[in-house]
């Protein structure tokens, strides 16, 4: 009976003494070494441990001095655009180039089909209807020739219609063909819109009031 004891005991013992193999699996687990970060060109990282490397903060950090300059620039090129998008879809634009085809003098030079030179056509000068000047020029072609067309106009008052000051078209070769000689188109046409407008007027005064019975 006492010899059984023993022997249960000493297997208890046995038993709970760790095994020299466990200690060392231990260690090696609390003392394996760290992953490095992944690399440009290491391929796709399939498992991540929660004991790797962190990347380096100084050499993944944004640098706006490389992009702001592009940035900036392609800002630049779309309000450029959209500026010039504006201008030529002004009714001056189209009025002025209208005049233009049914002009003697520039059919004479440019010929038939008088459109803009170029399939995006540059408006360059001013164009500020609010405040009353429009000074622009921009390349015209016709079935002959090619050529500069020049409009300058301003409004004296703030109620006042516009004035044509210049009207011209430049050649190839440097010279001015000036086309206010057969007369200002565009005079023409305030003349017959300014009635129009007094009209307009009158009636909205009518219309404000009641008119009492005589």
């Amino acid at each position: 009976m006492l010899s059984r004891i023993t022997q249960r005991m000493a297997l208890k013992r046995a038993f709970a003494r760790p095994s020299p193999c466990n200690k060392s699996s231990r260690v090696q687990t609390q003392r394996r070494s760290l992953t490095s970060a992944p690399k440009p060109g290491d391929g796709p990282l399939m498992e991540r441990r929660a004991d790797r490397e962190l990347p380096d903060v100084q050499t993944s950090r944004f640098r706006w001095s490389r992009t702001f300059p592009i940035f900036f620039g392609i800002v630049a090129a779309t309000s450029i655009a959209i500026f010039n998008y504006q201008k030529l879809s002004s009714p001056v634009v189209s009025s002025t180039l209208y005049a233009l085809r049914t002009n003697a003098r520039a059919r004479e030079y440019l010929g038939d089909e008088i459109y803009f030179k170029a399939q995006i056509p540059w408006i360059s000068g001013e164009m500020n209807q609010l405040h009353g000047r429009i000074d622009i020029k921009f390349n015209v072609k016709g079935t002959k020739r090619t050529g500069v067309m020049r409009f300058a106009s301003f409004r004296p008052t703030p109620r006042g219609m516009f004035e044509t000051t210049e009207w011209s078209l430049e050649t190839e070769d440097g010279k001015v063909i000036d086309l206010l000689e057969e007369g200002d188109p565009f005079r023409a046409i305030n003349g017959r819109a300014e009635p129009d407008l007094l009209d307009d007027e009158e009636e909205n005064k009518v219309r404000g009031f009641r008119q009492m019975p005589k």
